[in-house]
Order: C-alpha cells, then structure tokens, then sequence
C-alpha cells in the first residue's frame, strides 16, 4: 500500500526548499565561515542565518525523504489513486538519495563559494613559503643598522624603511632582548595586533618601557584576542577595545589605529569605526587612521579607502610581481598623502622546487625588500623578526639601493616559476576555456603538489573538482596564448591531470 501524500507536497516543492537552504548557505553559514576566515571575532558574528541555514537543509532532507516514499510509478488522477501501484523500495531509496545527494552538493558547493576567494586567490598569491633566514650569515651584515627614514604619507612621521612585525617575537628565545636590540639598530615602527599573538602586546610594553616615545611609531588594529571587531560594533566598543590596547602596551597613544585584514567595504566604512576614531583622536588616544588588507577583495577595498578620504595609512600586500595592479593603488593613494606599509614582502610562489636559487638563498631576503623600498611611493615595510640572524640579514638592506645583482636574483626567482606561476587574481584564460575548466584551480592544486610537497591535500582538492583537466585531452586549445605571463596552459594542465589523479 503507498504512504499517504499530502496534497502540497510535490517534488517542485521539495525543489524550492533545496535551493531556499542552497542561497541560505551562501548567506549563513558561508558568510559565517567568510567572517570568521577574515578574523572576526566569533562571538560577534550573528549566528541566526546559520540557525536558518540549517532549519532549511533538515527541512529539505525530510521533505526529500518523505516525498521519495510517496513515489509511485506514474502519474494519475484522484480518482485512479486507489488502484495505483507504489514505486519500488529501491526506486524509492535511489530516487530519495540522489537527491540528497545532489541537494547536499550544491549546498556545500554554494558555501564553498562565498569563501572560496581566500584559497584561490590570497591563498595561492602569499600563502607560499619562501627564503625567509639565509642559510649563511655574512660577516659583511654583522652590527646592520637602519640606514634610512622615510615619511609615513602626510602624516608628518618619520619611519624605519625595514620595521618590525610582531606576529613571531614570541619564539625569540629573549623576546624583549630581541625586540630592544631592534629598536637600539634604528627601528621604529613597531607594528602590533592582539588577534596575532596575545605575548606580543606584554613584550613591546616592555622594550618600549623608559624610551622617548615620540621617537617611536606604534601602530595596533581594532581586534580583540579572539578577532577582529565586526561592523556595526558600536562606538564604545571600538573605543573600548583600542583602550584596552593601549593599556596592554603602556602606552598613552598609538600612532596608527588599523581596521585589519578588511575584505569588506561595509567594515571599512562603518560609521561607528570612524566615529570611535575622531572621539580617540580628539582624546590623543590614536593620531591616524588605518587600514590593512591582504584578502580576495583588496583591490576595491584599498580603492575605497583611497575614495573616502578617511585614512592616512594603507597596510597592504607588496612584493616582485604582486598583483598587476597594486602598482596603481599605492600611485594612486600616495598622490592623497596616504602612507604606504608593505606586508607579506617575501613572495611565496615556490618552496620545494627551488634546488637550482640555491647560489642566491642568501641574498633573498634582501633583493625582495629592496625591490619592495624601490617604490618611491612606499613608506616602509613590516617584517617579522624572529631570528637573531633578522637582526643582521634583514636590516642590511636598509637605505640600500636596488642593484643589477638584485634585480638577478629576483629575475632567476621569477625565471623558475615563469610558466608555471598562475597569479590567480587574472582569470585572463578562464573565458576561452570551452569546457569551462577552472584553469587556475588545476594549476594552483599542481603547485600544491609539486611546489609545497602536499601531495595528498593537491590530489583531494582535484578530485572534487566539477570539471578537471580531463577535457583538455581532446581540446583544440583555445586557451593558448591566452595568458598574460606566458603559461602554456594545455601542456601544463595535462601534466596536471597526469600528475592529480
């Protein structure tokens, strides 16, 4: 005998209900995931979308079960329902769990999407590991110094060309040693966040303790232990929360208060931000005004932050061969006086492949931040010291000009990962691809294998790709020529596909 069918259950309806949970899964728990891969502090991150997300999908599960055992095998009137006969139990069965399954993927594909940015694009463009301690110290860098100060902007500052990150000043054996000596070589701008490590705050507290501090650049971010203040936070608790900073640190004032890692134009332009900063500007609590970002959406947040004519200090990627048009952004924003701050200034590209740079290893490091401070229009750059070694290594580069040697090893750099480096901000090939193969996905999953030796996350991340780089066998190539760094497309994705499955 056949389950009894409610009259408004039907399998458009069961339908509407998948894609009603596949958009709340965009929206809910994908912009829950998106907030929390950004930095937001968790506790601020509302949670009844997500609690939407999911009374949907039990929803759209249950009503797929339900309507999967009132199948029967054709369709009839009312007035033949008493001699139908019900559909198979494995028909059922199979009927029911395809489109679970089918429901469950295109969720998890939607949630996917709202984050997927973060992996396909800053992920792949400074997640690399790179040369970051020369495996020779030089006798020639021994007792470096700062060599040059340049204007932070039109802020009226003066700052070290090559400063000090706090992210890794904990694993020093002598932290507060470590970062003192920094600061006694010439150094000082120390730049700070208590999302990085909750040690750094004690330890710049300490070193800075009985020096001038108007000698000193201090810069901090509105971010709490457990992440980055949400917006639509109110005033008192961005107030609140850069206070409680500045006690941490011992210090009265910071010179520049950040919102950090920004992906979002509606974060970077909430009033209550910028009406916590005027109150802590007028209270000589923060000077300037910042913002820091390294995100999927750093090219209209930075071209926002230009536009609104609110910050005096950008803190943004920067290394040989960024981005195609970061070049412009930190033009354009120094023509407004705003201070430039180059972040993640060792290119990550390639790790495990890099037998044949190993003449150059030692000079790395300080090619890269001479490429970086070649830029009339950067302030300085942020690096974080860990190493005594840094102490020597990086800031013999200081006040250094870029030579034809540099230029040589960041040039052989480039030369081994030309033709196979995807800057994945592109997409110029993406169109051409008649098959709609996601080119830069396959090729970012190759230099995960080949490149940083994660051999078995690079063959899991192919194999739940919706189309691989099986097509590519029987294409006529379109996609050739198409890349602007001169990637041959065809030959790298079969050896991708070659190498992946």
């Amino acid at each position: 005998m056949a389950t009894s069918k409610p009259t408004w259950l039907s399998g458009r309806l069961v339908l509407v209900i998948w894609l009603l949970a596949l958009i709340a899964g965009f929206i809910g728990l994908g912009g829950y995931i998106q907030e929390r891969v950004e930095g937001i502090d968790p506790a601020q991150i509302p949670m009844i979308p997500t609690l939407i997300f999911v009374f949907l999908l039990l929803d759209a599960v249950v009503l797929t079960i339900w309507w999967a055992a009132t199948l029967t095998r054709s369709a009839v009137t009312a007035t033949e329902q008493a001699q139908i006969e019900p559909a198979s139990g494995r028909r059922k069965f199979l009927t029911g769990s395809a489109a679970i399954t089918g429901g469950v993927i295109g969720v998890a594909g939607a949630t996917a999407a709202r984050v997927s940015g973060w992996g396909t694009v800053t992920g792949a463009a400074i997640g690399g590991q790179t040369e970051q301690t020369s495996p020779v110290a030089k006798q020639a860098w021994r007792g470096a110094q700062i060599q040059a100060y340049r204007p932070l902007g039109n802020t009226g500052l003066m700052v070290s060309d090559i400063s000090a990150g706090s992210t890794r000043l904990h694993q020093n054996p002598d932290p507060v040693g470590f970062l003192n000596a920094m600061l006694d070589r010439g150094v000082n701008y120390i730049d700070a966040s208590p999302d990085y490590a909750p040690e750094s705050e004690d330890i710049i507290k300490q070193a800075i303790t009985g020096r001038d501090r108007s000698k000193l650049v201090l810069a901090t971010k509105f971010c709490t232990s457990s992440g980055h203040l949400r917006q639509g936070s109110s005033v008192e608790t961005y107030m609140k929360t850069m206070e409680s900073a500045l006690q941490r640190m011992g210090t009265d004032y910071v010179d520049v208060a950040h919102i950090h890692s920004c992906d979002s134009i509606d974060r970077l332009l909430d009033e209550n931000v910028h009406e916590a900063v005027d109150r802590l500007r007028e209270q000589g609590k923060v000077r300037f005004m910042g913002v820091s970002t390294h995100t999927p959406n750093l090219e209209a947040v930075a071209n926002a932050a230009i536009d609104s004519g609110r910050f005096q200090v950008m803190m943004l990627a920067y290394h040989h061969g960024a981005w195609p048009t970061q070049q412009q952004i930190i033009q354009r924003a120094a023509q407004q006086g705003i201070g430039i701050v180059a972040m993640k200034t060792l290119k990550g590209a390639k790790h495990n492949g890099l037998a044949d740079f190993a003449v150059e290893k030692d000079s790395y490091t300080q090619a890269a931040f001479k490429w970086v401070l070649s830029n009339p229009d950067v302030s300085n750059l942020v690096i974080s010291f860990h190493n005594n070694q840094h102490l020597d290594e990086y800031l013999y580069a200081s006040g250094q000009k870029l030579q034809s040697n540099d230029i040589a090893v960041l040039e052989k750099y480039d030369q081994l990962i030309a033709g196979t480096h995807c800057f994945q901000h592109c997409g110029a090939c993406l169109d051409t691809c008649p098959a709609n193969v996601p080119i830069h996905d396959v090729l970012r999953h190759r230099m995960y294998f080949e490149d940083y030796g994660d051999q078995k996350q690079a063959m899991g991340l192919y194999a739940q790709l919706e189309q691989n780089a099986s097509a590519c066998l029987s294409c006529d190539a379109p996609c050739a020529g198409g890349c602007p760094a001169d990637i041959p497309i065809r030959e790298r994705m079969l050896g991708a596909h070659q190498m992946l499955t």
